[in-house]
């Protein structure tokens, strides 16, 4: 921050966060500021996630619903590269959603991966590195998950063990991350099923963990949660 932020806007100690009486603290760092400090946080103002990957730790996400709930203020999540957010949360409100799967394949330099995942080789053009429960994939992804962790939060009927992650390694995206967004309904009458399949194409600097777009679309959720009422829970923006 030295040279950015003058010395008196700095906080270099989150003891003293109350002394600045802030309305919202917004997270845009790693889903280890949630996990740590999420809880503390909440005692003095409302918080914006920027990391949902935080969230597949369920003490996490316990400790946050407690926090909000005992200091009445607000967890809000911001959705990220995830398009269609209200209407999967709507659809699963009502009943209506059986599966839901999230695919994000980008080129392997835009990864950060840890443990296990780190060591997966990329063979070939495309590689699937992981595919599953995405609350498996958080933890060694947690910078390239966000988008299935917001997924999970959409839909808390499935959640993060039954929402499907599947994470890619494409050569072929060297300047681009794509993210496809698949779910389902029951069948009907008939047996068949309501289905949609959006496909996004997101352009990133080389080797960028974040998409263009991505930047202006948590632009407007942190407008959008200073526009919305303080109350206790998770909420989505």
């Amino acid at each position: 921050m030295a040279g950015n932020v003058p010395p008196s806007l700095q906080l270099q100690n989150l003891a003293a966060l109350g002394e600045r009486h802030p309305d919202l603290v917004v997270e845009v760092a790693h889903p280890k500021i949630i996990q740590e400090s999420g809880a503390q946080i909440l005692r003095c103002a409302n918080l914006l996630v920027g990391s949902p990957s935080a969230l597949a730790d369920q003490a996490t996400e316990h400790q946050l619903l407690e926090a909000s709930h005992r200091w009445n203020h607000a967890v809000f999540v911001a959705r990220g590269a995830l398009w269609g957010t209200e209407d999967i949360t709507r659809l699963d409100a009502a009943g209506g959603l059986q599966s839901l799967r999230v695919t994000m394949a980008t080129h392997p330099d835009g990864f950060r991966l840890e443990g296990p995942l780190a060591a997966v080789p990329s063979t070939g053009r495309r590689t699937v590195l992981y595919e599953g429960p995405i609350r498996g994939l958080c933890p060694f992804a947690p910078r390239n998950s966000n988008t299935m962790a917001a997924a999970a939060l959409a839909a808390p009927s499935l959640g993060f063990d039954g929402v499907v992650g599947v994470l890619v390694a494409d050569l072929s995206l060297t300047d681009m991350h794509v993210v496809d967004v698949e779910l389902s309904g029951p069948p009907g009458p008939t047996g068949r099923r309501f289905a949609v399949h959006t496909h996004r194409e997101n352009p990133a600097e080389p080797g960028a963990v974040t998409g263009s777009a991505t930047v202006t679309t948590f632009w407007r959720s942190l407008l959008g949660c200073c526009q919305l009422p303080s109350r206790p829970g998770i909420h989505l923006c």
